[in-house]
């Protein structure tokens, strides 16, 4: 087995899965290694929903933006922030429920990331693929509805899990200096370093398997930031409970 550093460095998204299922006992350690994650003030403010039913796959996977790997990997989750079960017991013990605030609202979908990248790592321990898939986010009332998440509940992603049936590249990251910064936030250097660091993205795309765009990582993220980006979501939150007070 990988150590765990090495196994950290070497994950790839995965987008081709066999047709092999994943044992049910292995599936069962995976949700409890996720749920071993950190949880701020103990909230354990996640829900997992197991998609299995071939009908609400396909939906979703049309509601994600025709990714039809949502179909074809053994596994489909969908991670939920979930202020609900925790706030149930507000009535239970005569106590307000404020689960509407902004920082309630950090506290649950933080705790959902912590858990989803636990469950991942762990299972790329044992040999299996992963893609997350943010597209849940394109049409989220449509999701909520099929997933029948009540108030107080949102889906933040949606997870592909399963064998790989592909060997793609790992995709360069920035280099460190530019990410890591000692005692103060500064970019000295960091446009040189950049300017390097894209050369080597456009190769990446260039080079890896399938061909690719050769678009630089600058360039990139600069044309996500200028453009609007599911500007519906707020709307959404506010009607499924998370008015950020």
């Amino acid at each position: 087995m990988a150590s765990v550093i090495g196994l950290l460095k070497s994950h790839r998204s995965i987008r081709k899965f066999t047709e092999e299922r994943i044992p049910p006992d292995l599936l069962q350690t995976l949700f409890e290694a996720g749920q071993a994650a950190a949880t701020s003030s103990f909230l354990q403010g996640s829900t997992i929903i197991r998609v299995t039913d071939p009908a609400n796959r396909m939906e979703l996977a049309e509601l994600a933006g025709n990714q039809k790997y949502v179909q074809t990997a053994a596994e489909f989750l969908v991670f939920c922030a979930d202020l609900k079960r925790p706030g149930n017991y507000c009535k239970t013990y005569g106590k307000p429920f404020e689960g509407d605030f902004t920082e309630h609202f950090i506290i649950a979908t933080v705790d959902v990331a912590l858990m989803a990248q636990s469950l991942v790592t762990a299972a790329e321990s044992e040999g299996l693929g992963i893609c997350y898939i943010g597209g849940i986010r394109n049409n989220p009332d449509n999701v909520s509805a099929l997933l029948r998440l009540p108030l107080n509940v949102y889906p933040v992603f949606g997870l592909c899990l399963g064998y790989p049936d592909q060997d793609p590249e790992i995709k360069p990251r920035l280099p460190v200096p530019v990410v890591v910064k000692q005692d103060y936030y500064n970019e000295e250097g960091d446009a040189a370093r950049i300017e390097a660091y894209d050369e080597a993205i456009r190769e990446y795309y260039q080079n890896r398997t399938g061909g690719g765009h050769g678009i630089s990582w600058s360039e990139q993220v600069a044309t996500l930031l200028s453009e609007k980006s599911r500007p519906h979501m707020r709307k959404f939150l506010a009607d499924q409970g998370f008015l950020f007070k």
